[in-house]
């Protein structure tokens, strides 16, 4: 070789023939190697089970996600700003150097394309150059954090080849640099072929290590489900959720293998957070390693206590029972995903398999559903009790006349404080003059059921309530609980299609301009799971709460809002092991000193009710719904407070 600088790689070079004939063979070896690494999995991912109603429309929203989230990375830089960013240079930094190794190894055969005698060529390599630097401080940086300040959720076995691949990222940056300095003689060969070297060693170990994310996250960022926290349908009688690798789908295949490792899920999940079993990233690894062991098709089931005791030995053990029941389905983990990875349609396809093929057995599931079958509500409470409250309430029955039908649910219908939620949304309602009637029967819309797995209990709920609304011609339905009308205008549409649905959240913002506005103390509000993360309604709430008093943000809030602890059916299943979830949040929102809690959950709402009993000091703060807060600046006439006596 003879005068070549590497900031200037398209310069005529005089490579030797035997130069030339290494350089197509170390190419080869590089791609050959990678291929066989990568074909195995390739092949485990298309020879998966095909997911049942998956649809590539509509491709606009597939095409905005991915722009915003792989090109522009701004998942990333939104939810952990710092080391988000650096990541995000490395990204940017790849791209921009995706021309400038093609270049580089094309100089190698004599066919270099990028010339720097021209502003186009020096432009490119002086622009490359400037991602060079950025790109070699990102990674040092990362290193440093992966290795020595190591966040706990990292997990305590740090992948060395993970440093490997770092180091060689830091190498083709700097020796992309030195040839901005290093003009001729053999410090240019040095630099050359430690820089190909690199590149050609980086390429076949990708493969093998969370770096395959480079290559199939963009993928799986673009054919994530349609809607957060989708629960496939099942498939005919033989399918009962995520049993065996015979269950796996391809999406979820595609997930497992993308995973990098970052922990973000572990971080802002309420289990692993509070002492608990359940890690959401080892659930996903733990899916990686059942398809590396056993590979899709096989018959060995997926939750350690369903196989055999040979299997369990030798076997991968993250996927267990325990863990999967302890999961709050809060959606954390996957809202915090940069590479598009589902959890939550993993964690609660496991719950199905192991409920609908009989194999958890817990005294509190039973008889819940138990109670779900026979008595139609979650608390296993008689329907005269809410035929009780509804007279009480004096509540008109809808009759289709009405505009609203106000649906209770099971807190609203029988929980003493739910029931004092609706009665207070009932006279916000009433003020506002709107027409509104309740169901003369409601049965629960099947939240818990389909959290924890239980299909056919679900299933039924979901069709007899189809049904009642039909038969009562309801239009339009107005509910305190998110879980409610998450349920009904999603997860029933396997059985048919429901009216229109909104939160009372929504309902009171919409006619915020004619609610009296308050002057009051603070009030810290806390954003329910199953509002903010599944439906994306996170100012309605707020602009209620900001007519109230004066409104209050805990440290945690918006889409990073810590869970109440209530949700996937865990409210029911008694006491919890470590840290109470509850109790953790209670703390937050006590912390702010705020006078009062505002929720928009009834669930929320009963687990800070007993929380703040152990963590609220000797004066606690008071603990309302919003529907409550906005209540308390309604005028009270006479009839009203009859009913509230």
């Amino acid at each position: 070789m003879g005068w070549f600088r590497l900031g200037a790689m398209a310069e005529p070079l005089r490579f030797s023939v035997a130069e030339m004939v290494l350089v197509v063979l170390l190419c080869l070896a590089s791609a050959v190697v990678f291929l066989l690494r990568v074909w195995p999995i390739a092949k485990t991912i298309l020879g998966a089970k095909k997911d049942v109603g998956f649809s590539i429309s509509p491709i606009g929203n597939r095409v905005w996600t991915f722009v915003w989230e792989v090109l522009c990375q701004g998942k990333v830089i939104k939810q952990r700003p710092l080391p988000g960013l650096a990541h995000a240079f490395v990204f940017w930094g790849f791209l921009a150097f995706a021309l400038v190794s093609l270049n580089h190894l094309a100089t190698g055969l004599r066919l270099g394309f990028l010339q720097d005698t021209g502003f186009v060529g020096t432009f490119y390599f002086g622009f490359a150059g400037v991602w060079a630097g950025l790109v070699a401080v990102s990674i040092a940086g990362l290193f440093w954090r992966r290795f020595v300040v190591r966040p706990r959720w990292l997990g305590e076995k740090v992948s060395v080849e993970s440093g490997v691949i770092a180091g060689l990222i830091f190498v083709l940056m700097v020796t992309y640099l030195g040839g901005f300095v290093v003009g001729v003689g053999w410090a240019v060969d040095v630099l050359w072929w430690t820089h190909t070297l690199a590149l050609l060693v980086f390429l076949p170990l990708i493969p093998r290590t969370k770096h395959l994310h480079l290559v199939l996250s963009p993928l799986t960022v673009f054919l994530k489900r349609g809607e957060f926290s989708q629960i496939p349908k099942l498939e005919g009688d033989e399918d009962f959720g995520l049993v065996a690798g015979k269950d796996l789908t391809q999406l979820i295949a595609l997930q497992a293998y993308s995973c990098v490792e970052c922990g973000r899920c572990t971080e802002h999940c309420p289990a692993s957070t509070t002492g608990k079993v359940l890690n959401p990233k080892e659930i996903v690894l733990g899916v990686r390693g059942y398809l590396n062991e056993f590979g899709v098709g096989s018959e060995v089931p997926l939750l350690e206590e369903m196989r055999d005791s040979e299997i369990r030995d030798s076997s991968v053990g993250a996927l267990t029972m325990e863990a999967a029941f302890e999961c709050t389905t809060c959606g954390a983990c996957e809202y915090q995903c940069p590479v598009g990875v589902e959890h939550l349609p993993i964690l609660v396809g496991l719950r199905r398999g192991a409920v609908n093929t009989g194999a958890w057995e817990d005294g509190y599931g039973t008889k819940l559903f138990l109670a779900l079958e026979k008595q139609g509500n979650a608390l296993g409470m008689s329907a005269v009790e809410r035929d009780k409250f509804v007279a009480k309430q004096e509540f008109p029955i809808f009759d289709g006349s009405q505009e609203y039908c106000l649906w209770l649910g099971c807190m609203g219908g029988y929980d003493p404080k739910g029931r004092e939620i609706i009665a207070d949304f009932a006279r916000v309602m009433r003020y506002l003059g709107t027409s509104f009637g309740v169901m003369k029967k409601e049965k629960c819309t099947g939240d818990p059921a389909r959290r924890l797995g239980n299909d056919l209990v679900f299933g039924s709920l979901a069709e007899a309530g189809l049904k009642a609304f039909e038969t009562a011609k309801v239009k339009k339905i107005v509910a305190i609980c998110p879980h409610c009308v998450r349920t009904i205008a999603t997860d029933w549409r396997e059985y048919g299609v429901a009216p229109e649905i909104e939160h009372h959240s929504e309902f009171m913002a919409r006619f915020a301009d004619k609610l009296p506005k308050q002057k009051g103390e603070s009030i810290v509000y806390h954003d329910p799971c199953y509002l903010g993360r599944y439906q994306d309604v996170y100012e309605e709430p707020r602009a209620v709460v900001a007519a109230a008093g004066e409104l209050v943000e805990a440290e945690r809030n918006h889409e990073r809002s810590f869970c109440c602890g209530a949700g996937g059916g865990l409210v029911f299943l008694g006491e919890e092991t470590g840290e109470r979830v509850s109790h953790v949040r209670a703390q937050e929102l006590v912390a702010t000193g705020a006078k009062t809690i505002g929720t928009a959950c009834p669930f929320c709402n009963s687990m800070f009710r007993d929380a703040l009993g152990a963590v609220g000091g000797e004066q606690p703060p008071q603990l309302l719904d919003i529907a409550q807060l906005t209540a308390r600046g309604l005028p009270v006439v006479k009839a009203e407070a009859e009913l509230l006596t």
